[in-house]
């Protein structure tokens, strides 16, 4: 009876070890979606894709976000951003001052609320939790404002409306750090970096301004331990580590050897970047040293190839870090990169999107 029990007992330890072990397989390998957005003047959409586990893209739908886009790039990574849980998604309606709201369900998307983006053209969102901020870059002056994120509302937050740092010009994105402390806005024209602290009561205040170490910082993301990765449209990618006193240089201007390097992402892991040339027609692998260093994964430059026309632009990676989708607006598709465990990059398969397309999300 009692080797009988020992039995039982380890063989229900084994079956407990396989479901485990398959239920942690099924998630590193679930399905998803990707979304871009139409940035039609006559009214904006998003153009939503199921994403299959071995992440091939197939059509769903488009959804209105009840606004306007603008018809012409915006010159702007983070157009179209998920909240932390997948179950938000919003959009920029640039042609009309505005933001969208969506809830995210497995059948698509259900439009919730559109709100005013505190300025004019609005180009990139953040969110975390139930704060959301936008980076204007019209008008005399750009801005950054914010909104107090609800299930089905989008709120102004009084007072959290702050210009562009002194001397800074040609917003391209707006980002909240890895703690929340703080925003990032990186400034293509003035070639600097704009560092926003948030105060407990979610209001920006007044920027520190630091000097790019490569020109015309564009697409950025953070690390799993903070430090600040961006693109240089110059042909470089550079880290910062982040501090009160603004951004101080980790690596400085590492060279793409690829032309316009404009949008950035960072794997979940922290352990690659990606830089999408949009003048060479590649992808740049980076890796991510723990101290927030970078080095080039191929001596060229180019290691994931899309062609000279294609002119890729933005990026989104999933979260178990198995696939790279890219913008490719020069064929008008998404394209789809595995990522090997080295970094590298095989080019998986595309879908088509609609002509001046702008922004992705995935997940």
């Amino acid at each position: 009876m009692y080797r009988r029990t020992i039995v039982l007992g380890v063989s229900l330890l084994a079956m407990l070890a396989l479901a485990a072990a398959a239920n942690a397989s099924s998630s590193d390998n679930s399905p998803g979606a990707v979304y871009t957005l139409t940035n039609a003047p006559g009214g904006n959409a998003v153009v939503a894709y199921d994403r299959a586990a071995n992440g091939t893209l197939t059509p769903q739908a488009t959804f209105a976000t009840g606004g306007n886009g603008t018809g012409s790039g915006l010159g702007s990574q983070g157009a179209v951003v998920l909240s932390e849980d997948g179950r938000q998604l919003f959009a920029v309606n640039a042609g009309s001052n505005s933001v969208s709201l969506f809830s995210v369900h497995p059948g698509g998307l259900q439009l919730e609320a559109t709100g005013p983006s505190g300025g004019i053209r609005p180009i990139s969102i953040t969110v975390r939790g139930r704060l959301l901020y936008v980076v204007n870059a019209g008008g005399a002056a750009g801005n950054i404002s914010g909104l107090v994120v609800g299930d089905d509302s989008l709120t102004p937050l009084a007072g959290s409306t702050q210009p562009l740092g002194v001397g800074s010009a040609g917003p391209a994105q707006v980002t909240f750090s890895a703690d929340g402390r703080s925003l990032a806005v990186t400034e293509k024209t003035s070639s600097t970096i704009d560092l926003y602290p948030v105060g407990l009561d979610g209001r920006a205040g007044t920027p520190v301004v630091s000097p790019s170490s490569g020109g015309t910082p564009f697409g950025f993301d953070f690390d799993n331990r903070g430090h600040l990765l961006v693109s240089n449209a110059t042909g470089s990618a550079s880290s910062y580590a982040l501090s009160a006193g603004g951004a101080s240089v980790i690596s400085g201007a590492v060279a793409t050897h690829q032309g316009a390097p404009c949008w950035l992402v960072a794997t979940k892991n922290g352990r690659y970047a990606y830089t999408a040339n949009a003048g060479a027609g590649t992808i740049s692998g980076f890796s991510v040293g723990h101290d927030g260093s970078l080095a080039l994964l191929d001596p060229t430059g180019a290691t994931g190839i899309l062609g000279p026309t294609s002119h890729p632009l933005d990026e989104a990676v999933t979260e178990d870090g198995r696939y790279l989708f890219n913008l490719t607006d020069g064929l008008h598709t998404i394209s789809t990169f595995a990522i090997a465990e080295d970094g590298g990059l095989t080019l998986t398969g595309s879908v088509p999107v609609p002509a001046g397309a702008a922004g992705l999300a995935a997940r």
